[in-house]
């Protein structure tokens, strides 16, 4: 599929905040420091869709984007920044759970974790999390242009054990500098969301 057209719709932070038109979701979720705005804005051809903060941490309400008309982009408050307090880091698990917890128009999630680096506790956490709650889950390694083919190897081994993946979850990597693979990632993101591809 092509994304021609993707606009910010809302931020929210509590159930009642949130778009109620009934359009399908899915969300981007991972590690503030992990580049999910650079991402997003690289598979909508964007360059300032989401913001990119220099201050990781920074976001803290959950971000709607409507693609192409049709289905909502959900970007989640990134988590585990070190320098922001307990009651903080609750209360972002607190607005990300909530969303989870029975949204009806969420199809999928992809929890995006840094090739460089094994995934931590949090990431091990939000995966088991996203499992539970029954979403389909697309783990997908940023960075990867800082790699080498042979570390990349390394990566995905030491992610796919560590995060303990099956055979049937969908993993692959993506560079946002050089977008290599992009219309290829949309199309395993986004077309069974899309009502052009039904």
């Amino acid at each position: 599929m092509k994304i021609k057209t993707s606009e910010f719709i809302t931020s929210a932070v509590r159930r009642d905040q949130y778009p109620d038109e009934g359009r399908l979701e899915v969300a981007f979720v991972g590690r503030s420091n992990v580049g999910k705005s650079s991402i997003i804005n690289a598979l909508t051809n964007r360059r300032h869709l989401a913001k990119v903060s220099q201050t990781p941490g920074k976001t803290r309400l959950i971000n709607f984007f409507l693609i192409n008309n049709d289905f909502h982009l959900v970007d989640l408050p990134g988590y585990g920044y070190a320098k922001v307090s307990k009651k903080e880091k609750a209360s972002w698990g607190t607005t990300i759970s909530n969303y989870l917890t029975g949204r009806r128009e969420l199809k999928k999630v992809v929890l995006l974790v840094d090739c460089r680096h094994k995934p931590t506790n949090d990431d091990i956490t939000m995966h088991e999390w996203i499992k539970h709650y029954g979403y389909e889950v697309i783990v997908i390694a940023t960075k990867s242009d800082k790699l080498s083919n042979n570390d990349l190897r390394k990566s995905e081994k030491l992610i796919k054990e560590t995060l303990k993946l099956t055979p049937n979850e969908t993993f692959t990597f993506f560079s946002s500098l050089n977008k290599k693979g992009r219309d290829e990632l949309i199309d395993l993101i986004f077309t069974d969301v899309s009502s052009e591809e039904w």
